[in-house]
């Protein structure tokens, strides 16, 4: 097999284990708030991920002083992607939402350009005009305007935006499972603090093994995240992403028996067709 095969294969892995864990926080939902999730699956999740990074000698300290303001501001947009992305997919079927997060690779070049003055051609500015158009027929604001669920989703969008610019921002010498730890240590104070203002629901053994294994799951999802750089071209991988809709989809209809209808099955064909579009353009721009 060969590296951008392997990597491949971890990209998808990576969306199979962060969707599964979206799936698994939204089964668990119901039974105790938010706040008390981000807790227990953030402490299992964290200390994974700092065994992980321990074991890769991934923990360095020693940053610039530019780069920890990266770090911390990156931090910040995590934990308010998180928090918004969890909140729309308490009230958001599953496939919906992962649909309106295809568009990243949009924003994320369009963010590029307006505030990084990275070059955008006309033809990567018109895909972004055509993929908003398919978010549009995902979320199709009507006469009663966005309910709360599309607009926690559109605002992760935009938080997640932020995180991936602050992150490219950043420079070579910054460990990336240093990001990660701190990121998920950070989600987890929030979490601590902000489940001190809820009565904590009685946690059965049921809810126990669906947090945990969310947590594991999310591991899983970074973990291979993190090896898919390290064996595979990233312009070969990247594609790759998209296939999160497809587990969404599977695990959206056979778990909570969500089913989009055709028109958000067409933004997000759209929304997927035209972020592939994007990626390929970057790719002719970076080797000529």
């Amino acid at each position: 097999m060969t590296g951008n095969q392997m990597g491949a294969l971890l990209m998808i892995g990576s969306m199979a284990g962060f969707t599964i864990n979206d799936t698994l926080v939204k089964m668990v939902g119901g039974e105790m708030a938010l706040s008390q999730i981000l807790t227990l699956r953030g402490v299992v999740a964290t200390l994974l991920i700092y065994l992980l990074a321990r074991r890769l000698g991934s923990l360095r300290w020693n940053l610039a002083k530019g780069d920890w303001g990266l770090v911390a501001a990156r931090c910040v947009a995590e934990l308010l992607s998180t928090y918004l992305f969890l909140t729309a997919l308490m009230v958001t079927p599953l496939a919906n939402l992962t649909a309106i997060l295809q568009g990243l690779p949009l924003t994320i070049t369009l963010g590029a350009a307006l505030f990084f003055g990275e070059p955008v051609g006309w033809r990567r500015m018109s895909a972004i005009l055509v993929g908003f158009c398919g978010i549009l027929l995902i979320v199709r604001p009507g006469v009663d305007g966005f309910g709360s669920g599309t607009l926690y989703a559109l605002g992760a969008v935009i938080a997640i935006t932020a995180r991936d610019l602050l992150t490219r921002r950043m420079s070579s010498e910054v460990p990336s499972m240093v990001v990660t730890l701190l990121a998920s240590l950070t989600v987890l104070v929030f979490g601590l603090v902000a489940s001190t203002q809820v009565t904590w629901q009685p946690v059965t053994v049921n809810s126990l093994a669906i947090v945990t294994g969310a947590a594991v799951f999310i591991f899983v999802g970074y973990l291979c995240s993190v090896m898919t750089m390290r064996v595979g071209d990233v312009a070969f991988v990247s594609p790759f992403r998209y296939t999160g809709l497809l587990w969404a989809l599977l695990l959206g209809w056979l778990v909570f028996g969500d089913w989009p209808d055709p028109l958000t099955l067409l933004g997000a064909a759209i929304v997927v067709a035209t972020g592939l579009f994007t990626l390929y353009r970057e790719r002719q721009v970076s080797e000529s």
